[in-house]
């Protein structure tokens, strides 16, 4: 279930209210957001309760003490649930608050380290420039400011509460020019859904359609189609890779719109494309995508490709060149490890690839599954540091003199829920040939042990 929250438009005249998150938070830290938390006990049940925790988050946040008296300040604006495709998810009540004279708000707590005043279209020029981050709720109540203004920001807040009721994509725009649409699929858990992509502004390529839900489908399509309606043209298909959740709506949308499927060959050589009649091409190490005109008006704007073996022997990243954001795939995840298949995977290869992506200038990186990281480079070295921990904890216990392969997985993988034994499994068994083909370990019958 969502946590329920609230979180507050402060305005001052013209201007809205914007704090900077410190870096160190691991919910949206160094994001600009509005004023807001979820829900205590004490606030409260109902409308009432997410109207004394907006109130209580107001004075915790940035010092401003209406008190009680003052809910009927606060203008509801919508509703906003977080898409399911993060952990932690919040049902966030939007409230409108107009500061009156006097009413000055400061630095309070250690959520924010900085506070600007600004007018709506000013921070969505500076986001756009790629000089601050901005949580993708409140990009769009900046947008909904910027054009309705702020006596008809209730009621556009309104209609667009409805349309995200009836199953309209949410906004997600972690950084310009991306939109992330959390699609569901048939993954490994703990994931439910396959992040599919649109990246460009008029010339657009649609990555990793992996849903093959025909209502994801229609969801999709109607952003699609909105686009179009705006002057973009939908230019093809790019795929990470060839897994079933990445690729659930590839024929869809390929024969629909009549796009062509640009992937690594052997990716290629696993999709019934050719027989539906459908344009491949091979993409390699080195190719370039041309995107035109980037969203800050800057030209030379593209995605680069890169080869990254080892999750899938077809694996591919693209780098794209104006905000430096990877569109890294099955390379990792922010909910959880990649699993490693030893019957298609390789460990070692794979962490070449981890290696290699983590030489380059990163900022946000885009996973398959989970919620956009935005230092990527850090996320990266996360996973290296993690896989090598993993490794030293199974030669400790190899060590040990214990060999035997259901051992090794309970007592490698204790910190592991139950359910997911069975993904530790492969990860183990890919873990373990990394192992022998380093001679570091052999295997005698159904034992694994050290070389002397």
């Amino acid at each position: 279930m969502p946590r329920l929250s609230s979180s507050v438009l402060v305005l001052r005249g013209e201007e809205v209210l914007l704090g900077h998150r410190i870096p160190a938070l691991r919910f949206f830290g160094d994001y600009f957001a509005f004023p807001g938390g979820k829900l205590e006990p004490g606030d409260g049940e109902g409308e009432q309760g997410l109207r004394a925790c907006a109130l209580r988050e107001l004075g915790e946040e940035i010092g401003l003490d209406l008190g009680t008296r003052d809910l009927g300040r606060l203008e509801t604006l919508a509703t906003v649930t977080t898409p399911p495709f993060a952990p932690v998810r919040y049902q966030t009540v939007f409230f409108l608050l107009r500061l009156g004279e006097g009413e000055v708000p400061g630095l309070s707590s250690g959520e924010f380290d900085e506070l600007r005043w600004m007018r709506p279209r000013d921070a969505l020029r500076s986001w756009t420039r790629g000089e601050m981050r901005i949580v993708p709720p409140v990009l769009l109540f900046l947008r909904l400011l910027a054009e309705h203004g702020a006596e008809g920001l209730p009621e556009a807040a309104g209609a667009q509460e409805k349309l995200l009721e009836q199953g309209q994509l949410h906004p997600v725009y972690f950084s310009p020019g991306i939109l992330l649409a959390p699609l569901k699929t048939p993954t490994v858990p703990p994931a439910t859904t396959t992040n599919t992509l649109v990246v460009g502004e008029r010339l657009l390529y649609l990555v990793d359609p992996g849903s093959g839900d025909p209502e994801e489908w229609a969801r999709l399509d109607e952003r699609l189609d909105f686009f179009c309606r705006m002057g973009a043209r939908v230019l093809g298909i790019l795929l990470t890779h060839s897994h079933p959740d990445h690729v659930g709506g590839v024929l869809h949308f390929a024969k629909e719109r009549g796009l062509p499927v640009l992937a690594a060959e052997k990716s290629l050589a696993q999709l019934p494309l050719e027989v539906h009649g459908v344009e491949q091409r091979v993409l390699v190490q080195g190719d370039r995508i041309e995107l035109g005109e980037a969203p800050d008006g800057s030209e030379g704007w593209r995605l680069e490709v890169h080869e990254t073996p080892g999750h899938h022997p077809g694996h591919l990243a693209f780098f794209e060149t104006r905000y430096r954001s990877l569109i890294a795939g099955d390379l990792c995840s922010t909910l959880s490890t990649i699993v490693i298949d030893p019957h298609e995977g390789h460990l070692g290869t794979y962490l070449e690839s981890l290696q290699r992506m983590r030489e380059l200038e990163i900022e946000t990186l885009y996973p398959a599954h989970g919620p956009a990281h935005p230092r990527g480079r850090e996320l990266l070295q996360f996973f290296i540091d993690h896989r090598k921990e993993r490794e030293d904890k199974l030669l400790s216990i190899l060590r040990e003199g214990v060999g035997e392969l259901a051992a090794l997985l309970h007592r490698t993988y204790d910190d592991v829920d139950p359910d997911q034994l069975p993904y530790a499994l492969r990860s183990l068994l890919s873990g373990l040939q990394k192992l022998e083909e380093e001679g570091r370990i052999r295997k005698r019958g159904e034992i694994w042990e050290m070389r002397a």
